[in-house]
């Protein structure tokens, strides 16, 4: 009988520690945050995107939301398939030019020429070898990357997505 109540005391403590904590993470923190693997202490997914947007560069009033980036344009997207579930008919972008290799990290969604052809991939690494800097892509749906991309090639990094 005493083990049970033991045990009974354990878990309402338990599920009151994990309901606070969850709680606190969604609407105390201010912040919406999936309960993910970050949220157990493991690093986060090196493929995201770089930050490109901080929430000083946003203002929300009643009537629309204003997103401040020097530069920006929008970009539609062919219905090619190779980056979907993120990209496929129908979905806007917000890029932008790059300036600079440093520009392009790890995750990154860039427009690059090759062939004459603009591509839209991730970039899954960068590199230097005896020509300098370039960038691995790889369509998110796509088995197989594009190999080395050069900077001269970029045209586009892609900052912002509305669907």
């Amino acid at each position: 009988m005493k083990i049970s109540g033991i045990v009974k005391i354990s878990i309402i403590f338990l599920v009151g520690f994990l309901m606070a904590n969850i709680v606190n993470l969604y609407f105390i923190s201010g912040f919406e945050m999936p309960l993910s693997l970050d949220y157990f202490g493991f690093s986060e997914n090196p493929s995201a995107p770089f930050d490109f947007i901080n929430e000083e560069q946003i203002k929300i009033y009643n009537d629309r939301i204003v997103i401040f980036i020097d530069g920006a344009s929008i970009s539609r997207y062919a219905p090619t398939g190779s980056m979907k579930p993120v990209l496929d008919k129908g979905s806007n972008g917000i890029r932008i030019v790059p300036k600079s290799e440093k520009e392009i990290h790890i995750g990154d969604i860039i427009t690059f020429r090759k062939d004459n052809y603009l591509i839209v991939h991730r970039v899954i690494d960068k590199g230097t070898d005896s020509e300098g800097v370039y960038f691995i892509t790889k369509g998110d749906n796509n088995d197989i990357s594009d190999g080395k991309i050069r900077f001269k090639d970029v045209e586009y990094i892609t900052v912002g997505m509305i669907w």
